[in-house]
């Protein structure tokens, strides 16, 4: 008698375009490749990456408008689908997912993932919101069996959140290096047909969070005669805020807002220098796929993340959060300079998508090696 598949259940608030979003997506691709079943349950059914999945992975749309009310229809889930691993990513999921497997009575196993260090995320919210995170990181993610950080610097702000030990949480980096840097070193991107090097890149979300009003100043301070172009790959809320900025520094031309692309691989393979200005990162799955392309890095030493991606500057440079002469000073000198490419890309390989899902699936499904395919 064939065995039943094991399965995986990701819970995700839905599946627009995101970081997290995206390295949920991509490993289901290779879970499922070992034999395991994949079911994305999402508070709401939408997002562009819903016709990115992998042909067999499933989708449960909660219908649930407010994150406070997921708690019952989660518990309903699990009563019914019985997954064999409850995976929630990003916090309030992170609390609500624990609680609701406590409820229905689940028999799986729990694992929690936060994305970044949400202390840091949350930290204009209040003391009410603060409260509120805190007690909740103490229950959640006491209810999982694992938890995880995708970084030392967000599983060091879990266990101050949680008062859980530092050795009950787990770092697992993203699987960013997704083996995509040969698909864009032929194709040329038509905006930057007649755009001469250097070409700095950015690439995100237009959010607040991301800074990208520091990367135009810092680009606005670069000599003119270098003749650089600074491309922003990304859309969001920040677009007009972000044009004014473009306008009042006189680099318009020079400063292409270029919106979303499904796909930023030509957009790796054509930049000389890659550039990220933010605020605060969980990880910066960015950074690893600029180095996967081989191309330079400059970025800010934001919590948390880039550091650990680099190596505390082997493979890149850190300037301080918010300085746009630092940051002016590194991209020229790194433009100027030397580097090895081969390196880079070979650092980029210590995430590729392949090992970390492998190492996810130790933390989800132990035993599974000695098992083999559990399908």
């Amino acid at each position: 008698m064939k065995s039943r598949k094991q399965r995986i259940a990701v819970v995700l608030p839905d599946l627009r375009p995101g970081g997290a979003e995206r390295l949920h997506v991509q490993m289901a691709r290779e879970w499922m490749a070992h034999g395991f079943g994949v079911e994305f349950v999402l508070r709401q059914a939408r997002g562009e990456l819903i016709s990115q999945l992998p042909q067999g992975a499933s989708v449960v749309g909660l219908k649930v408008d407010r994150v406070r009310s997921l708690l019952w229809p989660l518990v309903l889930y699990l009563r019914e689908a019985r997954p064999d691993v409850l995976l929630a990513a990003m916090w309030p999921l992170t609390a609500i997912a624990p609680l609701a497997a406590k409820l229905a009575g689940f028999r799986g196993r729990v694992v929690v993932s936060e994305h970044s260090a949400q202390s840091v995320a949350y930290r204009h919210k209040g003391r009410v919101h603060s409260s509120a995170l805190r007690a909740s990181t103490w229950l959640g993610y006491r209810l999982a069996d694992v938890r995880i950080g995708v970084s030392s610097g967000v599983a060091d702000d879990m266990a101050s959140l949680s008062r859980m030990s530092r050795d009950a949480i787990t770092v697992q980096y993203n699987p960013a290096a997704r083996g995509l840097a040969h698909l864009g070193v032929s194709v040329l991107p038509p905006e930057l047909e007649g755009v001469s090097s250097p070409r700095i890149l950015a690439v995100g979300t237009l959010k607040a969070v991301k800074r990208f009003d520091v990367a135009i100043e810092a680009f606005a301070r670069l000599p003119a005669s270098l003749g650089a172009t600074l491309c922003i790959v990304g859309e969001g809320q920040e677009r007009q805020a972000l044009q004014a900025k473009i306008d009042t520094f006189g680099v318009n031309g020079r400063v292409l807002l270029l919106g979303y692309r499904a796909d930023t691989a030509p957009w790796y393979a054509n930049a000389d220098l890659f550039v990220l200005s933010s605020d605060y990162e969980g990880f910066g799955n960015v950074v690893v796929e600029a180095l996967e392309q081989g191309v330079p890095v400059v970025s800010t030493d934001c919590p948390s993340g880039p550091r650990e991606i680099l190596e505390d500057g082997k493979y890149g440079r850190l300037v301080p959060v918010g300085d746009a002469d630092a940051l002016a000073n590194a991209m020229l000198e790194s433009l100027q300079s030397q580097h090895d490419h081969a390196a880079l890309k070979a650092r980029a390989q210590d995430f590729a998508v392949d090992k970390v899902a492998d190492q996810y699936l130790d933390l989800l499904l132990p035993g599974w090696r000695e098992a083999g395919c559990t399908a």
